[in-house]
């Protein structure tokens, strides 16, 4: 693992090659706003999940007849990029390897780039498919940010803002932490509004679908605040450590999500993976914009 910097004269970036994660988000007034990964209750940072999000029923999946198995959130995470600094951009690599190809019959490249303008954090996921076949692939973000942001603030002091009224549907999950296929509408406070408190997240993440493709992290007791921004992204994860006072709040940009609760998938089947051609690229940006003052 290695630690590689961006910075300008607004934010400095740290990132892992480890994953491939965000390790760091520090303002120019000295900031910091990207949890630290404190093991006492989350170790990780700001995962990349590729080429999966969320849980496997059985950890396994079927694809072309054959049973595979992957751990909950795909093997990016915990893989080795290679990195390289391009005209201000960071940029990680994975392709695959004997132990891809155990887990996951393709050929492919994975890229996670990062560039600062201004404020903002921009990344670009790009998946190429080099195989001869048809590649389907879940893909999503997970980073996490500290809450308070501010000292003399709470938790309980921050809330989410969407960016324009909406109706978002909440997917509901088992116990488990599979959907069951049924959604409940999700009510905001003035169809923007959702207060933070930790019990919140008693039985595991809240995964919305319908909603503002942006939302900002904030309180009325600070002006410093987190806005993620994630056009691409069909669904919205937010998630701290279960039954904890976890400081920190997980904002998480998806485009699919997990096996159904009791059926092991087949990936040619599953109906929000994406689905890339031989040859292919894709590609999905999404933004993280920090507002901070002295």
């Amino acid at each position: 693992m290695s630690i590689s910097v961006l910075s300008n004269e607004f934010l400095e970036l740290k990132a892992d090659s480890a994953g491939a994660q965000m390790a760091g988000i520090r303002s120019c007034y000295g900031n910091d706003f990207l949890w630290e990964g404190n093991p006492r209750y989350w170790k990780e940072q700001a995962p990349n999940l590729f080429p999966y999000v969320g849980r496997l029923t059985e950890s396994s999946y079927i694809l072309d007849g054959k049973k595979y198995s992957m751990n909950i959130h795909g093997f990016a995470k915990a893989s080795e990029f290679e990195v390289k600094e391009e005209a201000g951009e960071l940029i990680y690599h994975l392709s695959e390897n004997e132990e891809t190809k155990a887990r996951y019959p393709f050929d492919f490249d994975f890229f996670v780039k990062y560039r600062l303008d201004g404020w903002s954090v921009e990344v670009t996921y790009e998946v190429v498919n080099r195989s001869s076949g048809i590649m389907p692939f879940g893909l999503g973000a997970h980073p996490g940010f500290r809450v308070p942001l501010a000292e003399g603030t709470e938790f309980t002091d921050y809330y989410l803002e969407f960016a324009r009224t909406c109706h978002p549907d909440r997917v509901i999950y088992s116990p488990e932490c599979f959907p069951v296929g049924r959604d409940e509408s999700y009510p905001l406070k003035d169809g923007r509004i959702l207060e933070l408190r930790h019990d919140l997240f008693d039985n595991d993440a809240i995964v919305l679908k319908h909603m503002a493709d942006q939302v900002t992290l904030k309180s009325d007791k600070t002006p410093r605040s987190v806005t993620v921004s994630y056009p691409q992204m069909h669904f919205l994860g937010l998630w701290h450590t279960v039954r904890t006072d976890a400081p920190f709040l997980c904002i998480e940009p998806w485009v699919s999500l997990s096996s159904r609760h009791g059926m092991i998938e087949d990936l040619a089947c599953q109906s929000d993976l994406i689905r890339l051609w031989p040859g292919e690229t894709y590609r999905n940006r999404w933004v993280i914009t920090i507002h901070d003052e002295k």
